[in-house]
């Protein structure tokens, strides 16, 4: 059974920091392209950051350029997302999720991201973050 676990999530105040990690089971992660999204109350469900097969290339929303690192961790078949700097509008569920993108190409990272959104095949349940003081 092909899964993906979050965790992490939380409530935090402005300007802090929180760590997702997203656990695989059933699969290698290291074999599809991976990435974390974000969807806000109202809002529709939008890329925070990607990596492509084998790490080769990241993406990151603009909103999150500076702030967010996406990470992976090949022995413990994970990935994390290390988030500073946290603003409210950063308040959201996050999901992680993988997807094979083999057969496709891509001009950006974001794109990339735009792309596995469309195309992941495994979603995570997702994981409340609350930035607020």
């Amino acid at each position: 059974q092909l899964q993906l676990e979050e965790s992490g999530g939380g409530l935090v105040q402005p300007g802090g920091s929180l760590r997702l990690s997203c656990a695989a089971s059933g699969f290698t992660l290291d074999h599809y392209a991976i990435g974390w999204f974000r969807q806000a109350p109202g809002k529709e469900r939008e890329g925070v950051s990607c990596i492509s097969e084998g790490g080769g290339e990241t993406g990151y929303a603009d909103s999150v350029k500076g702030r967010f690192t996406i990470s992976t961790d090949s022995a413990k078949n994970t990935m994390s997302l290390q988030m500073n700097s946290l603003k409210s509008e950063d308040t959201a569920v996050y999901y992680c999720a993988v997807g094979d993108l083999r057969e496709y190409d891509w001009a950006t990272g974001q794109a990339m991201c735009a792309l596995l959104m469309g195309q992941a095949g495994v979603w995570g349940q997702g994981t409340q973050v609350t930035v607020s003081s």
